[in-house]
Protein backbone atom coordinates (compact mmCIF):
# COMPACT_ATOMS: atom_id res chain seq x y z
CA UNK A 1 0.00 0.00 0.00
CA UNK A 2 1.42 3.14 -0.97
CA UNK A 3 -0.14 7.24 0.24
CA UNK A 4 0.52 8.92 -2.86
CA UNK A 5 0.72 12.78 -2.96
CA UNK A 6 -1.46 14.77 -5.02
CA UNK A 7 -1.94 18.48 -5.93
CA UNK A 8 -5.24 18.75 -3.70
CA UNK A 9 -5.91 17.86 -0.45
CA UNK A 10 -7.49 14.82 -0.62
CA UNK A 11 -5.17 11.68 0.34
CA UNK A 12 -4.82 8.73 -2.54
CA UNK A 13 -4.64 5.41 -1.50
CA UNK A 14 -2.69 2.81 -3.68
CA UNK A 15 -2.95 -0.99 -2.70
CA UNK A 16 -2.11 -3.39 -4.72
CA UNK A 17 -1.14 -7.39 -3.27
CA UNK A 18 2.29 -8.91 -3.18
CA UNK A 19 3.07 -11.70 -5.63
CA UNK A 20 2.83 -13.88 -2.21
CA UNK A 21 -0.56 -12.27 -1.66
CA UNK A 22 -1.45 -13.05 -5.04
CA UNK A 23 -0.59 -16.42 -4.64
CA UNK A 24 -2.70 -17.14 -1.94
CA UNK A 25 -5.63 -15.48 -3.55
CA UNK A 26 -5.11 -17.47 -6.51
CA UNK A 27 -5.86 -20.58 -4.20
CA UNK A 28 -9.84 -19.47 -4.23
CA UNK A 29 -10.76 -21.65 -1.49
CA UNK A 30 -11.44 -18.87 0.94
CA UNK A 31 -8.41 -19.22 3.11
CA UNK A 32 -7.04 -15.25 1.88
CA UNK A 33 -7.54 -13.36 5.13
CA UNK A 34 -6.02 -10.23 5.62
CA UNK A 35 -5.62 -9.88 9.28
CA UNK A 36 -2.91 -7.42 10.10
CA UNK A 37 -0.80 -4.91 8.36
CA UNK A 38 2.54 -2.78 9.02
CA UNK A 39 3.49 0.50 8.05
CA UNK A 40 6.77 2.03 7.03
CA UNK A 41 8.30 5.03 6.61
CA UNK A 42 11.06 4.10 3.85
CA UNK A 43 10.74 7.64 1.98
CA UNK A 44 11.48 9.67 5.19
CA UNK A 45 15.47 10.62 5.40
CA UNK A 46 15.24 11.85 9.35
CA UNK A 47 18.84 13.51 8.91
CA UNK A 48 16.13 16.58 7.41
CA UNK A 49 15.53 16.48 11.57
CA UNK A 50 18.53 17.22 12.81
CA UNK A 51 19.60 19.49 10.42
CA UNK A 52 16.47 21.81 10.75
CA UNK A 53 14.98 20.78 13.96
CA UNK A 54 11.94 19.02 15.35
CA UNK A 55 8.94 21.28 13.82
CA UNK A 56 10.83 22.36 11.25
CA UNK A 57 11.90 19.25 9.60
CA UNK A 58 9.20 17.49 9.88
CA UNK A 59 6.89 20.33 7.88
CA UNK A 60 9.95 19.89 5.42
CA UNK A 61 9.33 16.02 5.28
CA UNK A 62 5.41 16.44 5.33
CA UNK A 63 5.45 18.74 2.29
CA UNK A 64 8.86 17.72 0.10
CA UNK A 65 9.14 14.21 0.16
CA UNK A 66 7.90 11.79 -2.36
CA UNK A 67 6.04 9.21 -1.76
CA UNK A 68 6.69 5.46 -3.05
CA UNK A 69 3.89 4.35 -5.05
CA UNK A 70 2.64 0.42 -3.60
CA UNK A 71 5.28 -2.37 -4.36
CA UNK A 72 4.35 -6.04 -5.39
CA UNK A 73 7.73 -7.62 -4.84
CA UNK A 74 7.65 -8.26 -0.54
CA UNK A 75 11.28 -8.43 -1.17
CA UNK A 76 11.49 -4.47 -1.95
CA UNK A 77 8.32 -3.13 0.25
CA UNK A 78 8.43 -1.60 3.35
CA UNK A 79 12.31 -2.15 4.06
CA UNK A 80 12.13 -0.12 7.50
CA UNK A 81 8.91 -0.91 9.01
CA UNK A 82 7.21 1.00 11.83
CA UNK A 83 7.04 -0.31 15.18
CA UNK A 84 4.02 0.81 18.43
CA UNK A 85 5.47 1.49 21.50
CA UNK A 86 3.53 2.29 24.90
CA UNK A 87 6.46 4.46 26.85
CA UNK A 88 5.92 7.76 26.03
CA UNK A 89 9.34 8.53 27.18
CA UNK A 90 11.45 6.54 24.66
CA UNK A 91 14.21 9.00 23.74
CA UNK A 92 16.34 5.77 21.22
CA UNK A 93 15.83 2.96 19.54
CA UNK A 94 18.26 -0.19 19.58
CA UNK A 95 20.96 -0.99 16.72
CA UNK A 96 22.01 -4.36 15.69
CA UNK A 97 25.93 -5.19 16.05
CA UNK A 98 27.77 -7.90 13.84
CA UNK A 99 30.19 -10.13 15.50
CA UNK A 100 31.91 -14.01 14.77
CA UNK A 101 34.56 -15.76 13.97
CA UNK A 102 37.72 -15.10 12.13
CA UNK A 103 35.72 -14.57 8.93
CA UNK A 104 33.84 -12.21 10.22
CA UNK A 105 34.67 -8.44 10.48
CA UNK A 106 32.47 -6.93 13.26
CA UNK A 107 33.53 -3.32 12.41
CA UNK A 108 33.05 -3.12 8.83
CA UNK A 109 30.19 -5.60 9.03
CA UNK A 110 31.67 -8.06 6.08
CA UNK A 111 32.09 -11.62 6.51
CA UNK A 112 34.59 -13.47 3.71
CA UNK A 113 33.99 -16.73 2.76
CA UNK A 114 35.44 -19.18 0.34
CA UNK A 115 34.86 -22.34 -1.58
CA UNK A 116 37.23 -24.60 -0.74
CA UNK A 117 38.55 -24.05 3.09
CA UNK A 118 36.51 -21.35 4.25
CA UNK A 119 32.98 -22.19 3.29
CA UNK A 120 31.40 -21.53 6.47
CA UNK A 121 30.91 -18.55 8.94
CA UNK A 122 29.24 -18.23 12.46
CA UNK A 123 27.26 -14.92 12.79
CA UNK A 124 26.04 -13.29 15.79
CA UNK A 125 24.16 -10.20 15.51
CA UNK A 126 23.09 -8.80 18.61
CA UNK A 127 20.67 -5.64 20.05
CA UNK A 128 22.66 -2.83 21.20
CA UNK A 129 21.37 0.48 22.64
CA UNK A 130 23.62 4.13 22.71
CA UNK A 131 23.80 6.34 25.94
CA UNK A 132 21.11 4.49 27.56
CA UNK A 133 21.65 1.52 30.25
CA UNK A 134 18.72 -1.13 28.99
CA UNK A 135 16.68 -1.78 26.00
CA UNK A 136 13.19 -1.18 26.79
CA UNK A 137 11.10 -4.39 26.85
CA UNK A 138 8.61 -3.96 24.14
CA UNK A 139 11.96 -3.51 21.95
CA UNK A 140 13.30 -6.97 22.58
CA UNK A 141 13.45 -9.28 19.76
CA UNK A 142 12.48 -12.82 20.30
CA UNK A 143 12.75 -13.40 16.68
CA UNK A 144 15.06 -12.44 13.21
CA UNK A 145 14.14 -12.34 9.86
CA UNK A 146 17.43 -13.28 7.80
CA UNK A 147 17.73 -12.32 4.33
CA UNK A 148 19.84 -14.28 2.27
CA UNK A 149 21.07 -14.89 -1.38
CA UNK A 150 19.77 -18.32 -2.00
CA UNK A 151 21.82 -18.55 -5.34
CA UNK A 152 25.00 -18.40 -3.53
CA UNK A 153 24.79 -19.23 0.07
CA UNK A 154 22.11 -20.77 2.92
CA UNK A 155 21.38 -21.20 6.78
CA UNK A 156 23.14 -24.42 8.16
CA UNK A 157 20.30 -26.76 9.48
CA UNK A 158 17.67 -24.71 8.78
CA UNK A 159 14.76 -24.32 6.18
CA UNK A 160 14.06 -20.87 4.41
CA UNK A 161 10.26 -19.52 5.22
CA UNK A 162 10.15 -19.12 1.46
CA UNK A 163 12.34 -17.92 -1.57
CA UNK A 164 11.48 -15.11 -3.73
CA UNK A 165 11.66 -14.47 -7.10
CA UNK A 166 14.68 -12.48 -6.59
CA UNK A 167 16.16 -15.55 -5.24
CA UNK A 168 16.24 -14.13 -1.64
CA UNK A 169 15.46 -17.07 0.84
CA UNK A 170 14.22 -16.20 3.91
CA UNK A 171 14.67 -17.23 7.07
CA UNK A 172 12.99 -17.07 11.00
CA UNK A 173 15.98 -17.58 13.67
CA UNK A 174 14.67 -17.15 17.65
CA UNK A 175 16.57 -15.90 19.73
CA UNK A 176 19.41 -17.18 22.07
CA UNK A 177 17.99 -17.70 25.65
CA UNK A 178 20.47 -15.40 27.00
CA UNK A 179 19.80 -11.31 26.81
CA UNK A 180 23.02 -9.00 27.15
CA UNK A 181 24.16 -6.42 29.34
CA UNK A 182 21.16 -4.06 28.15
CA UNK A 183 18.33 -6.72 28.09
CA UNK A 184 18.47 -7.03 24.58
CA UNK A 185 18.65 -10.14 22.26
CA UNK A 186 21.28 -12.36 20.24
CA UNK A 187 20.62 -14.40 17.18
CA UNK A 188 23.61 -17.02 16.13
CA UNK A 189 23.58 -18.94 12.65
CA UNK A 190 25.87 -20.41 10.49
CA UNK A 191 25.56 -18.81 6.60
CA UNK A 192 27.49 -21.48 4.56
CA UNK A 193 28.74 -21.58 0.59
CA UNK A 194 27.01 -23.91 -1.60
CA UNK A 195 28.75 -25.35 -4.56
CA UNK A 196 29.61 -22.53 -7.10
CA UNK A 197 30.47 -23.57 -10.38
CA UNK A 198 33.68 -21.23 -12.17
CA UNK A 199 30.66 -20.07 -14.99
CA UNK A 200 28.73 -19.07 -11.61
CA UNK A 201 31.70 -16.37 -11.04
CA UNK A 202 32.15 -15.75 -14.01
CA UNK A 203 28.71 -14.30 -14.44
CA UNK A 204 28.14 -12.91 -11.22
CA UNK A 205 32.09 -11.88 -10.08
CA UNK A 206 32.31 -8.11 -9.01
CA UNK A 207 33.96 -6.28 -12.25
CA UNK A 208 37.16 -5.99 -11.05
CA UNK A 209 38.15 -8.98 -9.91
CA UNK A 210 35.80 -11.69 -11.34
CA UNK A 211 37.32 -14.56 -8.25
CA UNK A 212 35.02 -12.37 -5.85
CA UNK A 213 31.69 -12.44 -5.53
CA UNK A 214 29.40 -9.75 -3.64
CA UNK A 215 26.12 -9.94 -1.74
CA UNK A 216 24.44 -9.23 1.27
CA UNK A 217 22.59 -10.96 3.98
CA UNK A 218 19.87 -8.50 6.04
CA UNK A 219 19.03 -9.30 9.71
CA UNK A 220 15.69 -7.40 10.68
CA UNK A 221 14.30 -7.85 14.38
CA UNK A 222 10.90 -8.44 13.97
CA UNK A 223 9.89 -6.68 17.25
CA UNK A 224 12.26 -3.55 17.08
CA UNK A 225 12.24 -3.23 13.49
CA UNK A 226 16.10 -2.96 13.49
CA UNK A 227 18.30 -3.67 10.32
CA UNK A 228 21.80 -4.38 9.87
CA UNK A 229 23.14 -5.50 6.46
CA UNK A 230 26.00 -7.60 6.05
CA UNK A 231 28.09 -7.51 3.07
CA UNK A 232 29.18 -11.21 2.19
CA UNK A 233 32.90 -11.41 0.11
CA UNK A 234 32.81 -14.90 -1.44
CA UNK A 235 36.00 -15.54 -3.10
CA UNK A 236 36.81 -18.32 -5.47
CA UNK A 237 40.66 -18.87 -3.96
CA UNK A 238 39.47 -19.62 -0.23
Amino acid sequence: MGFLDSTTNNLIVDAVLTNTGRSLLARNDGSFSIHKFAASDDEVDYNIIAKYGRNVGAEKITKNTPVFEACTNQSYAQKFKLVSISNPNLLRLPSLSLSGDSAVSGQSNVVTLGVNTQKSSTLSVEQVITNESSIDVELQDNTFSVDVPSLFMQISNTTPQFVDNQQRAKYLLTRSANKNSYGGSTVQFVVSVKSLSNATFSVYGMTANKSVIKSYVRVSGMQSGSVIDITVLINQNL
